[in-house]
């Protein structure tokens, strides 16, 4: 089951998104070329194989711009689709589908592609006991959604925004003077319930980061001989995140390594589009060819 966004977050988000589609005049060529009392049916067709994601944007985009577009879904976020695929029936007038379409069509395209790849990681390191999840890399003003994909791909939460958990990277080291010293800072002054995280970039900084009493520790870039010796010296003490040009290639030599997490950036900054299109079409036409 995908986490559903709250309502008010989406539909920010896709009011932007029409708000910048639409101008100031609309979608003056489907007012001038297409009856207003005309209703049609269209169905949303995938052009590639991949996975899902996107219908909570999708559905906010057709009901903000009219709540008389009806879409029936014939997938689920986190379905595997094929090519020609039937995702979705949508009926309703004619004009304001086609003003939706662009809006609707560039967020499912775009959570898709983030999901498609998403679980390529996921399966690439399969039977690891390996959890795959994301970086803040992200595009501006669209976290929530391509977070959402990730989760459609299989991918786990990392964290969603500087103010979830504490995570020390180099430069609050380079300032504080040491690792031990941002760590003890850090544990110092919050909560139990907050957890401190901290990046190393050498191997002799870890047991710094654990005598300081870091719960989680990310491995910025190591090699795969480091990251083995890393596990060992942890021996369980902290959560391991191995992160720093993470490829499809490399992911399941560093998943091997015994690390508990691996932090993709090219899950949201890398992922191609995923193809697919509105096309007219009948009500009664099925969810698969």
């Amino acid at each position: 089951m995908i986490p559903r966004l709250p309502r008010h977050m989406i539909e920010d988000l896709v009011n932007r998104a029409l708000n910048e589609d639409l101008g100031g005049r609309g979608d003056i060529t489907s007012l001038i070329t297409i009856p207003i009392n005309r209703n049609g049916h269209f169905v949303i067709v995938s052009r590639a194989s991949g996975v899902l994601a996107g219908q909570q944007p999708v559905n906010a985009c057709f009901d903000l711009v009219d709540r008389d577009i009806v879409a029936t879904w014939c997938k689920s976020d986190g379905d595997t689709v094929k090519t020609g695929d039937v995702i979705a029936l949508v009926n309703g007038p004619v004009s304001a589908i086609l003003t939706a379409e662009r809006s609707a069509l560039n967020f499912l395209g775009r959570m898709s592609g983030i999901a498609t790849l998403t679980r390529r990681y996921v399966t690439a390191v399969a039977d690891t006991g390996v959890t795959i999840t994301h970086t803040r890399k992200t595009t501006p003003g669209l976290r929530a959604v391509e977070l959402q994909a990730v989760q459609a791909g299989g991918g786990a939460m990392h964290r969603y925004g500087l103010d979830d958990a504490i995570l020390i990277k180099d430069n609050h080291v380079a300032v504080c003077g040491s690792v031990s010293a941002a760590v003890g800072r850090a544990r110092s002054r919050v909560g139990h319930m907050t957890r401190v995280a901290v990046e190393v970039d050498r191997l002799d900084q870890l047991d710094e980061a654990l005598s300081a009493g870091a719960e989680s520790i990310l491995l910025d870039n190591f090699s795969l001989e480091d990251l083995r010796a890393a596990v060992r010296l942890t021996a369980k003490r902290a959560t391991l995140e191995a992160s720093g040009g993470v490829t499809l290639e490399t992911v399941r030599a560093i998943a091997e390594t015994g690390v508990d997490v691996i932090s993709v950036g090219a899950l949201t900054h890398s992922s191609p589009n995923f193809d697919l299109g509105l096309d007219e079409g009948q009500a009664s036409r099925s969810a698969s060819r």
